[in-house]
């Protein structure tokens, strides 16, 4: 595969690496008049934590009894889980006893989602609550839509409101109240997707509408039992056009009228996006990363909403290369190949340059985000994590891009520490080329010499490449998957399916796992006048390099 450095860096030159279907850009040019400068000592925004986020799909038992990863702890980074549509939809996301009978409307059940939050708590992160769908007691002839839940709003919102003040009440109950505050709580999956919501009529209006009262039916419950200064907010997906303009729910937030207690907007603490490309090598038809963003932050700047924080709820890449039995869908929504780390190099740096505060993913393990072992994305995604806190610094990148390769840097500091990414990304799961460049960083605090650590995210810190490369001899096919094999989840049946092909894939687990460990290499470096200089630095194709540089 490739590897993807993430660096301060002057880059410079190009060269093609790759030890798999060999990219016709397999050619070498130095270029060594380019260069990445970095300033650390001219300060700007200070950098989240974009990787502290994880979204759940369907919660079910998946945090009953967590135990933690001692190997690779997703939660040494991760803040916050997503479970999504946790309050209803069909009868297994329903919290009643009794889904279907609408005899009765208060036989509650909330001990799938109270054990679910005490799994969440125990990892060391707080529950984010996605609270929908309707639960289908709660509407007259509900309609499945395509993921599996109901689509329409409730017959009646004051009994909406009930159902989820009781949710909201047992947390409290459970957890107090304090600790539940500290928690994040959404109304529905991409509001504007009619495949996730929509009137019963069908229009773009009433379903506007439809979707403004249950939000404000949803937070007037949260309000009445958290408190004024709950934090909640809304996902759509804005990436790609949906039923109605998100732009008007927005707005309505701001200044429009309260569905549920009759007074002027709505609390709204975040607006989150879904965003995904289409494959490998194709990106998304709608708008890209910092266009979803803009779309979100325009229409809150536009209405006068402040004091939101921006994220992705959802997102990466739709689907693989190639196909399983059943879809060529990733499971992950994620590759295993070393192009996915500077794919996401790429996608972080695109959020934080444009004012994105998390990007939730799936899963960072061959298991989910509990079992299993390092995905590549994972190693990008804990390193990126050591940014939290920093100020961004000043940085020119100097570097002549050919035929749409991408060699960025990303570089912050909190005065005493410096840290770097760089990273060589094209859409293109084989590119090969190389870059040679220089780096000079003018650093924050004196110093004559300094410690420099390097982790450099490659093939050698992913299984991936030995994975494929262990096919013939394992005798894998791609009939062995249900979903796309391109996918790295290996330790789930959605993607290896079949029962021979699991069993001989644990003849080599072990290995798998030893071949997915990130090792840093430590090395001294001289400072001249405030400046360190690397000059004969080089960053393979899908590589990413991050550096951090303390003072000796």
């Amino acid at each position: 595969m490739k590897r993807v450095i993430l660096l301060f860096a002057i880059v410079a030159a190009i060269s093609c690496a790759c030890n798999k279907n060999v990219d016709p850009e397999d050619k070498s040019v130095n270029i060594y008049g380019n260069k990445i400068i970095i300033d650390a000592t001219q300060r700007g925004d200070v950098l989240p934590n974009i990787a502290d986020n994880v979204n759940v799909w369907d919660m079910g038992k998946l945090y009953y009894h967590p135990q933690k990863n001692e190997e690779a702890d997703v939660f040494e980074f991760v803040r916050y889980v997503q479970f999504m549509q946790c309050t209803g939809g069909n009868t297994e996301r329903d919290l009643f006893r009794r889904p279907t009978d609408r005899s009765v409307l208060d036989d509650y059940n909330f001990e799938p989602l109270i054990t679910n939050c005490r799994g969440v708590l125990k990892m060391g992160a707080k529950p984010h609550l996605k609270l929908g769908s309707v639960p289908l007691k709660l509407t007259t002839n509900p309609v499945t839509g395509t993921f599996g839940t109901n689509i329409y709003p409730p017959d009646d919102y004051n009994q909406y409101y009930t159902y989820i003040k009781a949710v909201i009440q047992a947390l409290v109950d459970e957890f107090g109240v304090e600790e539940v505050r500290t928690w994040r709580f959404g109304c529905m999956t991409e509001y504007e997707n009619f495949d996730w919501f929509k009137a019963k009529s069908g229009l773009g209006s009433d379903s506007f509408e439809a979707y403004c009262k249950l939000y404000d039916y949803t937070v007037q419950a949260l309000v009445d039992v958290l408190g004024p200064n709950v934090f909640v907010g809304a996902h759509s997906m804005t990436c790609t056009e949906g039923g109605w303009d998100e732009a008007k729910f927005i707005e309505h937030c701001a200044s429009g009228s309260n569905y549920a207690n009759g007074g002027k907007g709505t609390p709204i603490k975040f607006l989150a996006s879904s965003f995904y490309d289409v494959c490998p090598g194709t990106f998304a038809s709608g708008h890209d990363l910092p266009g979803s963003i803009k779309v979100l932050k325009d229409a809150a700047s536009k209405a006068g909403l402040s004091g939101v924080i921006f994220g992705v709820d959802e997102g990466r890449i739709l689907s693989g290369l190639r196909s399983g039995k059943s879809s060529k869908d990733l499971y992950n929504r994620t590759t295993g190949y070393t192009w996915q780390a500077a794919y996401d190099a790429r996608l972080y740096k695109q959020g934080i340059d444009n004012g994105l505060d998390y990007f939730s993913t799936w899963n960072f393990l061959t298991g989910g985000n509990i079992s299993g072992y390092p995905i590549i994305s994972y190693h990008v995604a804990r390193n990126i994590a050591k940014f939290e806190g920093m100020y961004k610094v000043k940085t020119d990148v100097g570097i002549e891009a050919l035929d749409d390769s991408e060699v960025d840097c990303l570089a912050a500091t909190d005065g005493a520490t410096v840290r770097v990414m760089v990273y060589n990304f094209k859409n293109k799961i084989n590119y090969a080329r190389r870059f040679n460049y220089g780096m000079q960083i003018k650093l924050p605090f004196d110093a004559k010499k300094v410690q420099i650590t390097r982790y450099l995210v490659n093939d050698d810190c992913n299984f991936f490449d030995d994975w494929l490369a262990d096919w013939e001899e394992l005798g894998i096919t791609t009939s062995d998957f249900s979903w796309s094999p391109d996918d790295p989840l290996l330790d789930m049946t959605v993607t290896l399916s079949n029962s021979a092909a699991i069993r001989q894939y644990k003849t080599k687990r072990d290995k798998y796992i030893e071949c997915s460990r990130l090792t840093p290499v430590t090395e001294e470096a001289d400072v001249v006048a405030g400046v360190l200089t690397l000059g004969a630095e080089k960053i393979e194709a899908s590589n990413v390099l991050f550096l951090e540089i303390k003072p000796l």
